[in-house]
């Protein structure tokens, strides 16, 4: 067992599967430091075990794999310990890169909420699992920063720009969906997890994952982000946020069956931070030719910008300090955001750089 104090990681070996648990129920499993440095501890003991043929990560209660990152340790932070902030970030990228390069086959378990820092410490994996019960997202923008964790890397790359739509939006989707812009590969039943983490337990080799996860896995279904594929191709080729926004308004108006989702869409553009909104697409549209390295040093720089202004703080505490989920932007509108503002979050801060390669 490797030692976190609070108990709120949990690690053991089930055969020739080791299994990291994030047990922090109450708080869907939000990360802070301390998960992360047990974390990158039961990798290095499974990593140097013979024994042990892959690993998995699951989340504890009903809820899901993880919420994210501990947004309200990171708000008491940024108002009295701006450096922890800082090297919970620094150190959470470096985490999200190794998980990408690990030797052994990396199972993420992606039931019920991944969000932000979860889609971080899955991801990236070798292996990942999606159910029925999936609901992932990259809800940054709502809280007044960017999307990070190096998940811009993998929406940058997802078809008809659906990636940009979710980077943007901060709107959640199911395990079909998760699958068709790449966060995803294998889509098995929620009834069968248990099944599935003891037919992992057994496996002598780590060649023999895949056959495991495929004897598994059933027909996710269609797609509901995938089907509105055509008009977001269109509205999210735009050059700016404000031409996103005017496409997706023409959708609306236009009516049919393509107008419940671009409302939702469009509600969400109209609330989410217009500094972190047009970040977002300068980032997304950067991660398109760079490596995970490279845009997570580009998140390392991005948040650390977003610590230094406004919106970070006042989204945080719009959502979850006080709750009156009114948030006063500022700038508060697209328009006001100028080219200089969204530029200025790419050059790098007092923290410098983070250096991974």
């Amino acid at each position: 067992m490797v030692d976190v104090a609070d108990q709120s990681l949990l690690v053991q070996q089930c055969g020739s599967l080791g299994v990291i648990t994030l047990n922090r129920p109450r708080a869907v499993n939000a990360l802070n430091y301390q998960m992360m440095q047990g974390l990158n501890a039961a990798l290095d003991r499974f990593e140097a075990d013979p024994g042990v043929c892959a690993v998995l990560v699951r989340g504890a209660g009903e809820r899901g794999l993880c919420a994210g990152g501990d947004i309200v340790a990171l708000y008491r932070a940024m108002k009295d310990a701006p450096q922890e902030g800082v090297e919970f970030f620094r150190y959470e990228y470096a985490l999200n890169l190794r998980l990408s390069r690990y030797p052994k086959p990396y199972i993420a378990l992606m039931d019920g909420l991944v969000l932000g820092g979860g889609l971080g410490v899955s991801a990236h994996g070798s292996h990942r699992l999606v159910t029925e019960r999936t609901r992932a997202g990259m809800p940054e923008t709502v809280i007044g920063f960017s999307p990070d964790v190096g998940v811009l890397n993998i929406l940058a790359r997802a078809p008809q720009h659906l990636g940009v739509l979710m980077a943007l939006t901060g709107l959640h989707v199911g395990g079909a969906d998760a699958l068709a812009v790449g966060l995803a590969d294998f889509f098995i039943p929620s009834a069968r997890v248990d099944d599935l983490v003891g037919e992992l337990s057994g496996v002598a080799d780590s060649s023999e994952v895949d056959g495991v996860l495929a004897g598994m896995q059933v027909d996710a279904g269609a797609s509901p982000l995938a089907a509105q594929a055509a008009w977001v191709q269109q509205a999210f080729a735009a050059d700016s946020v404000e031409q996103i926004r005017e496409g997706v308004r023409q959708v609306v108006a236009a009516g049919g069956e393509r107008a419940e989702f671009a409302t939702r869409v469009l509600g969400a553009m109209e609330q989410n931070s217009p500094t972190g909104m047009k970040v977002a697409l300068e980032a997304v549209r950067r991660a398109a030719t760079q490596s995970l390295a490279q845009t997570l040093n580009q998140d390392f720089v991005t948040t650390c910008r977003a610590m230094e202004g406004h919106d970070l703080s006042e989204g945080i505490r719009a959502q979850v300090i006080d709750k009156d989920r009114n948030p006063a932007w500022s700038p508060a509108r697209l328009e006001e955001v100028g080219g200089g503002t969204v530029l200025a979050f790419f050059e790098p801060t007092d923290a410098g750089e983070l250096g991974l390669a």
